[in-house]
């Protein structure tokens, strides 16, 4: 089923402010009202990313994810900052060779 993007992205603006007049009347932690909010607006967003890449094969820069993903995700973002971290390590290791490397030919 095909969406135009403006019908979508009408229906993803009035859910946008659907969340934010649950949030702003939230009744507690896990208020059944922001919680229908979140998932109508997700819903939402979704129907719109897929209409306007079907329309134009283009896309927002905004990704969903659920709560399994999520953790998932900073697992992997943790390790790719350890991997970052050594890469540098290693590069200042490489430098400090050529710097002796320098000293040792003058």
């Amino acid at each position: 089923m095909t969406t135009e993007p403006r019908a979508a992205l009408d229906r993803l603006i009035a859910a946008l402010e659907a969340h934010l007049s649950a949030a702003a009347g939230r009744k507690g932690e896990a208020d059944p009202a922001v919680v229908s909010a979140y998932q109508v607006l997700a819903d939402a967003f979704e129907s719109y990313d897929e209409a306007l890449y079907d329309a134009y094969d283009e896309v927002t820069p905004f990704v969903l994810y659920d709560d399994a993903e999520d953790a998932s995700d900073e697992d992997d973002e943790d390790d790719a900052e350890d991997d970052d971290l050594e890469d540098l390590e290693g590069e200042e290791d490489d430098e400090d060779d050529d710097e002796s490397a320098d000293v040792r030919t003058s």
